[in-house]
C-alpha cells in the first residue's frame, strides 16, 4: 500500500462529505483512506456510512477524542501506506488524477522522505489563492520563525513519525509545525517539490483570534527550544533578513540597493576615522 489519506472531523458533515466525494473520485483507487471523526452530534457519521461503499479500501472510527492532534494520531497509528496525507474535513483534493500525479511524482523524485505540492486557499468571497509553500526552496529554522509547510498538500514518509515522534498533544495549534521544525532544520530532512495542485484549503474558518493564538503558541516554543541569543537574533532581524530576499528577486533593484549600502558604509567609515582623529588630537 503506497498511501494512506487520513481525514479528522468534528461536527462538520457538510465540509466532510466535499472531502469525501474529492477522494472517492480519484481515479487511482489503490490507496487507504482513514475518517477519524470526534464522536460527532450532527449527522456526520451518518455521511460516512452513505458513501463508505464507494472506497476500494475504508477504514473509520467515530468515538471522543482529546483535540485535533489526538484525531491525527489516531490516523497515523492507523495507517499502514508508506506515505501519509492529512486531509482535513472540509478541504478537498483538486481534480479526479490528483493523487495519480502525486504518486508519479514520488517515483520520478526517487521516493524523497517528504513532497509536496500547491495549496489553494478557498476565501469567502470564491476567490482561489494559489500558495505553493517554499516552492523547492530548502527551508531553514529562519523559514520556520514566521512560516511553515502546509499540511495538506504533502506527502509524509511514514517511518518519519516513528523516527521523530507523533504530533505533540499539549500544542493544540502549531503541532504539525513543531513536527516540521524537528524533521528539516533540526533533523536533516530534505523536502522535494512538486509544482502540482494538490487541495484546496477551507479559509472561512481562519479567524483573526485563531492566528493571534496560533502566533503565540509558536513564540512560546521557539523561546522553549532556541538558545536565548539565537531567539533574539531571529525575533530582531527576521523582518530586514524577509525584506533582503524579496529584494534580491529583482537583479536591478538589488544592485541598486548593495550600491547605496556601499555608500553610506564608506561614508559612516570616514565619519568614525575623523572623530578617532579629532579624539587623538
Amino acid at each position: 500500500m503506497k498511501l494512506s489519506i487520513v481525514t479528522i472531523n468534528r461536527n462538520n458533515s457538510i465540509g466532510l462529505g466535499k472531502t469525501l466525494d474529492s477522494v472517492s473520485a480519484q481515479s487511482f483507487r489503490d490507496f487507504e483512506y482513514i475518517v477519524i471523526d470526534g464522536a460527532s452530534t450532527d449527522n456526520s457519521v451518518e455521511v460516512i456510512r452513505k458513501k463508505e461503499h464507494e472506497y476500494t479500501d475504508l477504514k473509520w472510527i467515530s468515538e471522543p477524542d482529546k483535540g485535533i492532534y489526538n484525531a491525527m494520531n489516531k490516523g497515523l497509528r492507523m495507517a499502514t501506506g508508506d506515505y501519509i496525507q492529512i486531509l482535513n474535513s472540509g478541504d478537498a483534493l483538486v481534480g479526479k488524477d490528483v493523487v495519480e500525479r502525486m504518486l508519479s511524482a514520488l517515483e520520478e523524485k526517487n521516493n524523497p522522505e517528504i513532497l509536496y505540492g500547491n495549496m489553494l486557499k478557498s476565501f469567502p468571497d470564491g476567490k482561489l489563492v494559489r500558495d505553493r509553500g517554499f516552492a523547492g526552496k530548502m527551508p531553514t529554522m529562519l523559514s520556520f520563525i514566521r512560516g511553515t509547510l502546509n499540511h495538506d498538500p504533502v506527502y509524509i514518509r511514514r517511518s518519519l513519525f516513528e523516527q521523530f515522534g507523533y504530533y505533540r498533544e499539549d500544542l493544540p495549534i502549531t503541532a504539525d509545525w513543531r513536527w516540521y521544525v524537528e524533521a528539516i532544520p533540526f533533523g536533516g530532512v530534505r523536502p522535494a517539490y512538486v509544482d502540482i495542485d494538490v487541495t484546496v484549503f477551507d479559509m472561512t474558518g481562519v479567524s483573526e483570534t485563531q492566528i493571534e493564538k496560533r502566533e503565540k503558541e509558536r513564540d512560546e516554543e521557539l523561546r522553549r527550544i532556541l538558545p536565548p541569543g539565537i531567539y533574539q537574533d531571529y525575533k530582531e532581524n527576521y523582518f530586514l533578513l524577509e525584506q533582503l530576499h524579496r529584494i534580491k528577486r529583482y537583479p536591478l533593484l538589488y544592485k541598486l540597493f548593495y550600491m547605496e549600502e556601499r555608500v553610506l558604509f564608506k561614508m559612516e567609515k570616514r565619519k568614525k576615522k575623523k572623530q578617532s582623529e579629532r579624539q587623538a588630537q
